[in-house]
């Protein structure tokens, strides 16, 4: 096995909300993408009987964290506009299904998540492009591809 992977070929997929069998669409012109990223919150605990005076930690909640990512922006595509795309799920007061996809690891995050950032951009020396950001909620899941 390889020590590293390209990241080149990596899908993120939105899922259609569907019952009983969700659509996923792959979002199109994704560039740059970063996350899921987890964390954990430690809560101190250290006092005077602290053995040595060392700090004491115990955990607490688990942090789903964020993806982000750049894409090349297309108001016209229908996974970037504002009826079924990511211009929409800025909208929505319900969270979206994810998948981030990585066919040559064989693996993939499942992941529901909010977006809660939609930001276009349009440089002089490039092209029109948007910025996107998604707060999980819940467990992001790392499974096989299958």
């Amino acid at each position: 096995m390889p020590a590293a992977f390209a990241g080149y070929g990596t899908l993120l997929q939105m899922g259609d909300g569907a019952t009983p069998t969700e659509v996923f669409t792959t979002i199109a012109g994704v560039k740059d993408l970063s996350g899921p990223s987890t964390s954990r919150d430690l809560e101190d605990v250290t006092s005077h009987s602290s053995e040595d005076g060392y700090e004491e930690h115990v955990p607490t909640l688990k942090r789903s964290g964020e993806v982000s990512f750049d894409l090349n922006w297309n108001p016209g595509d229908p996974t970037h506009d504002d009826v079924t795309g990511l211009g929409a799920r800025t909208q929505d007061d319900d969270p979206s299904n994810f998948r981030l996809v990585y066919p040559r690891l064989g693996k993939r995050w499942k992941f529901a998540a909010y977006v809660t950032g939609f930001e276009t951009s349009a440089p002089v020396g490039g092209i029109i492009g948007a910025s996107v950001s998604m707060k999980i909620t819940g467990k992001p899941v790392l499974e096989p591809v299958v």
